[in-house]
Parts: C-alpha cells; structure tokens; sequence
C-alpha cells in the first residue's frame, strides 16, 4: 500500500510540474514602458482622450468614475480606463484608482496607481498584466501626463 501511494504521490507531484511547465510555455511575458496624456472633458465632463506612447502606442480614454477625499490627505481618482493600439488591437484594464497628492487646488502628483490589463483583443487577447504609474493630473489646464511601466503576459 505504502508503494502504490508513493507511486500515487509521484504522478501527482509529475502532472502538477507539468500544468506549471504549460502555464509557462503558454504565456511569454515582457516588460513594458511609456507615457500616457489625455485632456480632460473632451468626450463630457468626467471623460479624458488622449495618446500613449511605448509599448502600448496609441490611443487612450479614463472615464473618472469617482473622486474622493482620503483621510491622509491624498485625493483618489477611481477610473475605467480604454486603448487602442495603433496597430487596431484593444486593450481591457480593471477599474483602477489613482491615488494622489494634491499640490495645490487643481493639481495633483500620483503617490499609487496601479493598473491591471485583463485581456483585450488580436495580441492582447487573454493577456494579463500589471503597470503602474507616476505622472500628474492638472484640473487647471485640464490636462494629465503619466510615465507608466510594469509587465504584461501574453498567450501564445
């Protein structure tokens, strides 16, 4: 009996290795990197548009969603955020919250903003990943600016 459940032990321990070797065989990771900078209010009043450069070159939108005032002083932007490459393909990012410092009433620097890609279409297709970001946000201008970088796992 001891045998056969050592027997039992080692396939299971060889099935598990290999779902970990095709996981990994199945997806090829590679870091990224680049800006992102919108104007505020172009599609309506919580709607930025603007362009991102990089790795994720092309167009991009963040649909404020929320804004609130933190008890340590920071500010946090809650938004739903959308890209087109320039190459046609989509990506789909999480709801993300932007959590900054205000430096005066209209601008703000980012203390945290992580963002997490969920898929999209062509290469983005069952991607994941996650970026994040430094930059600012400025109500005055009605502008933002962000460098952002982090890494995205693509299927094969």
């Amino acid at each position: 009996m001891r045998l056969y459940t050592f027997c039992c032990f080692l396939v299971l321990i060889a099935t598990a290795g290999s779902a970990l070797a095709q996981n990994e065989v199945s997806s090829q990771c590679q870091s990224v990197g680049g800006t992102m900078s919108t104007n505020l209010g172009v599609v309506d009043a919580s709607t930025t548009l603007g362009t991102a450069t990089g790795d994720l070159a092309g167009a991009v939108t963040a649909q404020i969603l929320n804004v609130s005032q933190n008890a340590d002083g920071t500010v946090s932007f809650t938004v739903q955020h959308h890209l087109v490459t320039e190459s046609g393909d989509t990506v789909s990012f999480n709801q993300a919250t932007a959590v900054t410092m205000p430096l005066s009433a209209t601008l703000f620097a980012l203390v945290r903003y992580p963002v997490h890609i969920n898929g999209g279409t062509g290469k983005f297709a069952k991607a994941k990943g996650d970026l994040n970001a430094i930059g600012e946000v400025d109500l005055g201008a009605g502008t933002t600016v962000f460098r952002y970088s982090g890494k995205i796992c693509f299927a094969k």
